[in-house]
């Protein structure tokens, strides 16, 4: 096939590379023609080292390029960035593949979601999402990983099993597109809480209750977007909560133990320099809660730690005075 691929960070290009070893055409767009330039000269991305681009992809910065033949477009922007691009790309007759994880701020959608609406539709049988415990530089490196792949339309599923299965990727498909994108995007918010708790030497703990607690949060506030609360035992829930709060790759998990060792928020990210989808989504679950009348205490500590101004130190001890209920799951 030939796939247009919208994204050239790293999850991006290691993902690209996976179509492309599966003899795939693949064209990569990035806005920048510097980027697209360097990435097209020297086949490695920059902060990706250890994984070169098959002959297979070709990077431009021209989004027509991208889209023209394209039989497949799979997307790696931003959460933040995804309803701008695809206004851009307009209104499609392919499948289109998600695999961003983020809730868009204000209007509360989940990223195929919000695509839908931009075709015209609140569930178009065309989008898709991938989703799961993945990081890009375990991919690049032909690593063995577990992911799980969904679709509005069961036949959109198949094609991206088809598509992306390779010998070391290996694809679960599951039929509950909402479950599998609000875990991989709720998962970011806890990430960023176990980071601070590391950073200021909770011990594991601490970050055990944290990730427990998180994933009771997730499922307490996924009932809100009709995804089965059974998806978030799965892959796409406890498997990506799992590798993004311990993972040393994870963005999120960094972000907050920069933050719990003194940086600001913004001190932190720019220090990353990648997008940390936690910071963005953190306000879109909070949101979500507020409208149901759900308490989601991690997510609102994380909050007012970024945008609030509050103290990591102080923000444990806000979780440590709430009042004990009896556990239920």
């Amino acid at each position: 096939m030939k796939i247009g691929y919208l994204g050239a960070g790293t999850w991006g290009f290691a993902l690209a590379c996976t179509l492309a070893g599966n003899g795939h055409e693949v064209v990569v767009w990035t806005r920048s023609d510097a980027f697209a330039d360097l990435l097209q000269k020297g086949r490695v991305h920059p902060k990706l080292p250890g994984g070169e681009a098959p002959q297979g992809i070709t990077f431009t910065s021209d989004l027509g390029k991208a889209l023209f033949g394209a039989e497949v477009i799979v997307e790696s922007v931003t959460s933040s960035g995804i309803r701008p691009v695809f206004k851009e790309v307009g209104r499609l007759d392919v499948p289109i593949v998600v695999t961003s994880k983020g809730i868009e701020q204000g209007t509360g959608l989940l990223l195929p979601e919000v695509i839908s609406s931009i075709m015209g539709s609140e569930e178009s049988p065309l989008v898709g999402a991938l989703s799961g415990p993945s990081h890009a530089e375990d991919i690049i490196m032909n690593l063995p990983t577990s992911v799980v792949c969904s679709a509005y339309d069961p036949a959109v599923t198949k094609i991206i099993h088809e598509i992306f299965t390779t010998p070391t990727f290996r694809i679960y498909p599951n039929s509950d597109i909402r479950g599998v994108c609000f875990g991989g995007a709720m998962k970011n918010i806890i990430a960023i809480a176990c980071g601070i708790s590391d950073g200021l030497g909770c011990g594991d703990n601490t970050k055990a209750a944290l990730m427990t607690r998180g994933l009771h949060e997730i499922r307490k506030l996924c009932v809100v977007k009709d995804c089965n609360p059974e998806t978030l035992n799965g892959l796409s829930g406890m498997g990506d909560l799992c590798v993004t709060c311990m993972s040393r790759y994870s963005r999120n998990y960094r972000f907050g133990k920069l933050v719990a060792e003194g940086f600001s928020p913004e001190g932190a990210r720019q220090k990353i320099g990648m997008a940390v989808e936690g910071i963005y989504t953190c306000v879109s679950a909070r949101e979500l809660g507020a409208i149901h009348h759900i308490q989601t205490p991690i997510t609102e500590v994380t909050y007012q730690i970024i945008y609030g101004g509050l103290d990591p130190r102080e923000a444990v001890r806000t979780l440590l005075q709430r009042a004990i209920k009896e556990e239920r799951l």
